[in-house]
């Protein structure tokens, strides 16, 4: 966030982060990156000790108990050093125990969210599917009833943490008889006896994070460990689309800021017909743009974490509000990326400069949570019902009649 409108507390808070960032070994990304670590459970145990894991989770649970700002604060910080490893750091602590905590009983609480704030035990989130993402109710994960428990059958894939998770947050058909809100149910499921994880994807970025393939043969869970009961499974999707997509904003600004830096460093020093190349229009307007774009992001997520953590905000323009800073954010990072690499020049697309990595991890965070398609649909959805119910409404001036010909007849054809 920007410094000169945080408070003391927040400031000290961003410290830590940075903190645990600093800590970070290099060879660990490194190894990540070349796929020799599969899931770094030193990262997240250290997470764990310093007490930066589940930010907004409640105090008695082992989390912070702090806001949406707070929590972007530290998720910028954590995405600097690497987009696998804010990945990982958010999809457990900020949305598989948020679920938990919102919608899961005490049993749930104290055998996953408490250790795994404390860095014990690890947890993914099952949702995309081999034949599907973006068509959550198309789901043909499938769990029926059977005594006391619910055997579920089915496959996840490209699941974030999958190689060394012990829990997993799967949503599963549960009814397919009822209407598609009312259909499906998320089931927390250890793992035991016919859970097997598959880390099989040569991933062109994001590397390390365990992703891969989950595939559930008969496995027997208690009706207990439903969230929100027996088909109450969209209730709990919908809410995790805030920390899914709010948070990927949010580290997504730090995951691109090292690439401002690592432009503007090089181009201060580096010289062309007796010039440091920053002087250059064609390469110090680049590093300007990515500077405006990056304060333009951060404004948005920022923004939209106050809207949030307001409790003003209807949850339809939260809904909107937070598909826009996804959205943008991401593209702005896109944008960035690529603008940074171009003003290093061939030296950035090698790996004598982190610039390249940055590029390909960057290039998921379009796609993951949502894709960016899905984001326009959503703001354009709720932005036509928020205008038509609400602002329109609203006791302002109507600038369609300030024009000369706003009465002309026979002009203004609808149909």
């Amino acid at each position: 966030m920007f410094d000169y409108i945080m408070t003391d507390a927040q400031k000290k808070l961003r410290d830590e982060a940075r903190a645990f960032t600093k800590w970070v070994p290099r060879q660990l990304i490194l190894d990540m990156d070349a796929e020799k670590i599969q899931f770094p459970r030193e990262y997240l145990q250290e997470a764990g000790r310093r007490n930066l894991l589940g930010i907004r989770l409640p105090k008695e649970l082992g989390g912070r108990g702090l806001s949406w700002v707070d929590d972007a604060i530290v998720a910028e910080e954590i995405g600097v050093a690497s987009y696998s490893l804010a990945c990982l750091w958010g999809v457990g602590a900020d949305i598989v125990c948020e679920a938990i905590s919102l919608f899961g009983n005490d049993e749930l609480k104290q055998a996953v969210v408490v250790p795994l704030l404390r860095g014990e035990t690890f947890a993914a989130e099952g949702l995309t599917e081999p034949r599907g993402g973006s068509d959550f109710f198309g789901a043909t994960t499938y769990a029926k009833k059977d005594g006391d428990d619910w055997v579920i059958n089915g496959q996840k894939r490209f699941i974030v943490g999958a190689e060394g998770a012990d829990w997993f947050l799967v949503y599963a058909v549960t009814d397919p008889d009822a209407p598609p809100h009312k259909r499906m149910t998320a089931f927390m499921v250890p793992r035991t006896t016919g859970v097997e994880s598959k880390y099989i994807y040569g991933l062109m970025g994001v590397r390390g994070g365990g992703a891969g393939r989950l595939v559930l043969k008969d496995v027997r869970v208690p009706e207990r460990y439903a969230l929100n009961g027996i088909n109450g499974g969209f209730d709990v999707f919908v809410r995790m689309m805030i920390p899914e997509r709010l948070g990927t904003a949010a580290m997504t600004l730090g995951s691109v800021r090292p690439a401002i830096e690592i432009a503007t460093r090089y181009t201060s020093k580096r010289k062309a017909f007796g010039l440091p190349i920053q002087m250059f229009e064609a390469v110090g307007f680049k590093v300007a743009d990515s500077v405006m774009l990056l304060d333009a992001a951060r404004s948005m997520v920022y923004s939209t974490c106050l809207a949030v953590d307001s409790g003003k905000a209807h949850p339809n323009r939260v809904r909107r509000l937070v598909s826009e800073a996804k959205k943008f954010v991401t593209e702005a990072a896109w944008e960035i990326a690529n603008k940074c690499m171009q003003t290093v020049g061939g030296i950035g697309y090698t790996n004598v400069y982190p610039l390249e990595r940055i590029v390909r991890d960057i290039r998921l965070s379009m796609i993951w949570v949502g894709s960016n398609e899905i984001m326009q649909l959503i703001v354009q959805n709720e932005w036509y019902k928020e205008y038509f119910k609400t602002l329109s409404k609203e006791d302002v001036r109507d600038v369609e009649a300030d024009a000369v010909g706003a009465d002309a007849e026979g002009e203004k054809i609808y149909e």
